[in-house]
């Protein structure tokens, strides 16, 4: 029996690698499949484009899709076309997968003014991201309707780890600003979110259809920058005022993910900021 990773990237093959150490065999489409582990069978594929056969013993597949660039053409064509582009795949090829896995993000919620949001919080997007995520969700849960396949969202918050040093990167050069009025982030390590993955293509019994996934601790971005100087033995980021960051003001909850009985290597930025510093693991090992 095979898992299929479309958008075999970052996320995609930290997920890969532990499904394959589960035992799966893990097949990955991405367009420069070379670049993928051994225990990953690589497979070269555009998912805009005319995607490959999908073998018949495959019971699993994740969608972890990217965009190239940040507009909302490019958005559309990953994540509604590209997803399209697989689904009408699995019906060209008559495969009827158990389970179906889409990475989203926690952007199809928009701002919530700082109060606390989970799945039974109504998405109102406030950017283009979100709401073009929300459509891609729409489409793959109307699509599998009816059907025996298991369709679970996972909106995951921002991803941080190997690789993924965007706030430190600002501490070190100064260019990082603690904002004048608080304003609550929420972040997963790179580690977590592919554990994540697993655990919900993995758990019996079904998982239900949306999870937030995203670390036990909504953190305000003054604390985590202030953390992080402290770590980087740096003086404290400069106060000022910047603009309301896209995905707005809120705490993300992962309640139910955790209700499951999935249990975070990383729980707060602060266990997973330390192990990014000390250089604690690789892109993939």
């Amino acid at each position: 029996m095979s898992v299929l990773i479309a958008g075999c990237g970052d996320v995609g093959t930290e997920t890969g690698l532990r499904l394959a150490r589960d035992g799966h065999h893990v097949i990955g489409w991405r367009r420069s499949p070379g670049k993928l582990p051994d225990r990953i069978e690589g497979v070269a594929a555009d998912l805009a484009g005319a995607l490959p056969a999908i073998p018949r013993d495959v019971h699993t597949v994740i969608i972890a899709v990217a965009a190239d660039a940040h507009n909302p053409s490019a958005y559309r064509s990953a994540y509604v076309d590209g997803l399209a582009n697989v689904l009408n795949a699995l019906e060209r090829d008559a495969v009827s997968p158990r389970r179906v896995l889409f990475v989203s993000s926690t952007a199809v919620y928009g701002d919530a003014g700082g109060r606390t949001v989970d799945e039974s919080t109504p998405e109102i997007p406030g950017y283009f991201t979100g709401e073009i995520l929300l459509e891609a969700e729409a489409l793959l849960f109307r699509r599998l309707a009816g059907t025996a396949t298991s369709v679970t969202s996972l909106r995951l918050g921002g991803i941080y780890g190997p690789g993924r040093t965007r706030l430190i990167d600002q501490v070190k050069s100064g260019r990082a600003v603690i904002p004048d009025q608080p304003r609550h982030t929420n972040r997963i390590h790179r580690d977590d979110a592919a554990a994540a993955i697993v655990h919900l293509t993995t758990m019996a019994p079904e998982p239900d259809a949306v999870y937030l996934g995203v670390d036990k601790e909504p953190a305000e971005l003054g604390e985590v920058l202030r953390f992080l100087a402290n770590e980087l033995s740096l003086g404290e980021p400069a106060t000022g005022h910047i603009p309301l960051a896209r995905g707005g003001d809120k705490r993300c909850s992962s309640a139910a993910l955790q209700a499951t009985g999935f249990r975070f290597t990383y729980p707060s930025y602060r266990e997973g900021y330390q192990a990014v510093l000390a250089g604690i693991g690789t892109r993939h090992p």
